[in-house]
């Protein structure tokens, strides 16, 4: 891999100056899932989970997480995102949650990591709040979906093989 913007002439990591790039609106979007036993997602569905509300709470997480991802990863740039949305719909072929995220900004850098940070939350939340019922659920599938926007301009998970 070349062109890695986060690491200096020594291999030192920095975070990237955006300074000379333009404002433009970016779109990211990732998706997860959570796998779980069909009696603990039942359990959910009915509301009957002890910490309350799983899809709810999960889903305020998600937004909560990526409105402050830059405080999570070290060399993300703190970014004013205008929108983020945290799908969570349960699913019972898996049996599971899938989670999806959405978020949105005009700057000059991208919102893939707060829509990954979004899912990988919300999916963190889910495990909480169910692990009493479930210990053995497993959060998978975490991935950056699309991103339009940027110098790049639009990438699509569908139009690439499963290595990127």
């Amino acid at each position: 891999m070349n062109g890695l913007t986060h690491l200096g002439r020594k291999g030192e990591a920095h975070i990237v100056d955006v300074s000379d790039k333009a404002e433009t609106k970016r779109v990211a979007i990732a998706r997860g899932h959570i796998l779980m036993k069909a009696e603990t997602l039942a359990l959910a569905i009915a509301g009957e989970a002890k910490k309350g509300d799983v899809f709810g709470v999960a889903r305020v997480a998600g937004i909560m997480a990526a409105k402050r991802t830059h405080e999570l990863i070290p060399l993300c740039h703190p970014l004013p995102v205008s929108k983020i949305a945290v799908d969570v719909e349960p699913d019972e072929s898996l049996p599971g949650v899938r989670v999806r995220a959405e978020v949105s900004v005009t700057a000059k850098t991208g919102v893939e990591m707060e829509a990954l940070t979004a899912v990988g939350v919300a999916c963190l939340t889910i495990y909480d709040m169910l692990k009493a019922a479930d210990r053995s659920m497993r959060i998978e599938g975490v991935e950056l979906v699309e991103k339009r926007g940027g110098r790049s301009g639009e990438w699509r998970r569908d139009e690439v093989d499963d290595n990127g």
